[in-house]
């Protein structure tokens, strides 16, 4: 019989492109009528799509591909790309022209507000409202230290820590186990192999892909999926350090906003406040996956010698447990800790699901300053000895299969052997003791075939 085991599977962090493709066409003309969504689009769409938008921009009418598009085959793919992403999002439609010639014509909704957006004009997206100077004024630090200190309670908690959980209400946990990051085990929620990849990531795009996760419960909360997404993209292009007002926003989004509170995304100094301060998680959010391989919302700490020694140069328990996950601890002082990058940490962590990748990602985003000065960051010999060791791991793959046997006869063997590879569900054979493995998908095909052929012959 062939083995069988479960296959990691890997969590996949989309950019606003990917996501942007999963909503219904309605979702996306909604989301069209906010300049902020239409500018945030525009700076995501590969470069080449947005010159194709600026052309056509001030044309009402269809315009022909050729006129948009040039004619050398020798950038037909760039193009090809360029103009399906467009469609994809229904920022054009493909239109005839008179004759028949084939057109594109830009959305209206998308062009009236991407025009608004890009030259000013209409009314202020976030924050309408002058407020009268901030007695309890925060500044940027202050954001960032709180901010951070929002967020790590979400992966303190995932961790199993007990330090600062106690800001983690049953809205980051349903998110949490709808996402699969966590399960439930004996009335607890336990992490899962998914949820050990998601703590290796950038913060950016842990953020980026718990938002997204969020965002697929807003419907079964009963909130407007445009609204919070409308919200969201104006707040990425609000002003760190600058207060905001709430006046004109909807119940929904209001709501919203107490979920981006809890977050980390928005400081708001009481619940019923009037204002609120847009944190450097919510600028630029939607840009999805961090665009650097440093992550620029914490220090580095971390240094990487070619003797597999690991030095971290940190206090905080949170940080020293992410270590932890793929190094062996060895010393600990109150701001340092020295740790070996082995062959059984690593494989101990490539058995939870974490993938050589995400550790180098790692050691590389959140390197000290003194290492961001060499190049590369990680040494090359520390490189390829962790994909080394993940490449050990690789050498078998293990499948479900169905094992059949006990053949009466040789040809009894091969006419079953036959029509299990004919269907391509054979997976392995050995003639002379008559035993042959078969797909488990393809079990029943094959069952079916052989007790047809039983039927017809007795």
């Amino acid at each position: 019989m062939a083995s069988n085991t479960s296959s990691m599977k890997k969590i996949v962090c989309k950019d606003l492109h990917s996501y942007l493709r999963t909503l219904p066409p309605t979702v996306l003309d909604r989301l069209y009528c906010h300049p902020a969504t239409c500018l945030a689009v525009f700076r995501d769409i590969p470069e080449l799509s947005r010159h194709y938008v600026m052309r056509i921009l001030y044309v009402e009418q269809a315009v022909a591909q050729a006129v948009v598009q040039h004619s050398n085959n020798k950038y037909f793919r760039e193009q090809f790309e360029a103009a399906a992403a467009l469609v994809e999002l229904r920022v054009w439609y493909e239109q005839p022209l008179p004759g028949g010639m084939p057109g594109w014509l830009l959305n209206h909704v998308f062009r009236t507000n991407l025009v608004t957006a890009l030259l000013g004009g209409g009314t202020s997206w976030i924050g309408s409202k002058d407020l009268t100077p901030d007695k309890y004024a925060k500044d940027i630090l202050f954001l960032d230290k709180y901010a951070l200190e929002r967020w790590e309670c979400v992966l303190h908690f995932m961790v199993g820590s007990n330090e600062g959980t106690d800001g983690v209400n049953k809205d980051i946990t349903d998110v949490l186990l709808h996402s699969g990051l966590m399960r439930v085990d004996d009335g607890e929620p336990s992490i899962t192999a998914e949820g050990f990849q998601f703590l290796l990531m950038d913060t950016s795009s842990q953020v980026w892909f718990f938002l997204l996760q969020y965002l697929d419960t807003v419907q079964s909360r009963g909130m407007d999926l445009v609204e919070c997404l409308a919200f969201l993209f104006q707040l990425s292009f609000s002003t760190l350090g600058k207060d905001y007002c709430t006046q004109g926003m909807s119940e929904n989004q209001l709501r919203f906003l107490q979920h981006l509170r809890e977050f980390g995304l928005v400081y708001q100094r009481k619940r019923k406040s009037h204002r609120y301060y847009p944190t450097r998680l919510a600028v630029n959010i939607v840009s999805g996956l961090s665009k650097s391989n440093i992550d620029t919302h914490r220090p580095g700490f971390i240094v990487v010698e070619t003797n597999y020694r690991v030095y971290a140069y940190t206090d905080s328990p949170l940080q020293v447990a992410l270590l932890a996950l793929f190094c062996e601890m060895l010393y600990r002082f109150p701001n340092m800790v020295a740790a070996n990058l082995s062959r059984s940490s690593v494989r101990e962590a490539l058995a939870r699901g974490i993938t050589a990748d995400q550790i180098l990602h790692f050691l590389q985003s959140h390197a000290h300053p003194e290492m961001l000065k060499k190049s590369p960051v990680v040494p090359p010999t520390i490189r390829d000895q962790v994909k080394l060791w993940e490449l050990e791991r690789d050498r078998f793959k293990f499948n479900d299969g169905v094992m059949y046997n006990q053949f009466l006869s040789q040809a009894d063997f091969e006419l079953l052997r036959n029509y299990a590879k004919d269907i391509g569900v054979l997976v392995w054979e050995m003639p002379e003791k008559r035993v042959l493995i078969v797909t488990k998908s393809g079990h029943d095909d094959v069952k079916k075939f052989w007790k047809r052929q039983k039927s017809s012959s007795s």
